[in-house]
């Protein structure tokens, strides 16, 4: 298993905050699935949704020190899982840099 799967993982698992604890209204009626809508945690993080999809499909690269502690306070990670967290990032290989055409 690698570093991006291990993240799914963690991060599909995690989130112990409720909706109502957030004090955040709840997207759409009944739900299929129990938890977190993506739009919920990038909310509650202050993250877009396309940020935090990234993150929830295993690619942290380049993700930032900041944001990835306004992850770790909206899922209300305890120490163990903070650190987790961080070392999942670390795992991620540095994000590729795209300089476009050469003239």
């Amino acid at each position: 298993m690698g570093a991006r799967h291990d993240v799914q993982r963690f991060l599909h698992r995690g989130a112990r905050i409720t909706l109502e604890k957030a004090r955040l209204a709840v997207f759409g009626g009944e739900r299929r699935l129990p938890g977190r809508r993506r739009e919920e945690v990038a909310q509650i993080a202050g993250v877009s949704t396309a940020c935090y999809t990234r993150m929830e499909r295993g690619d942290l690269s380049g993700v930032s020190e900041s944001v990835l502690l306004a992850l770790v306070r909206a899922l209300q990670l305890d120490e163990a899982g903070t650190v987790h967290l961080f070392d999942l990032a670390k795992r991620q290989p540095a994000p590729s840099v795209r300089l476009g055409p050469f003239r």
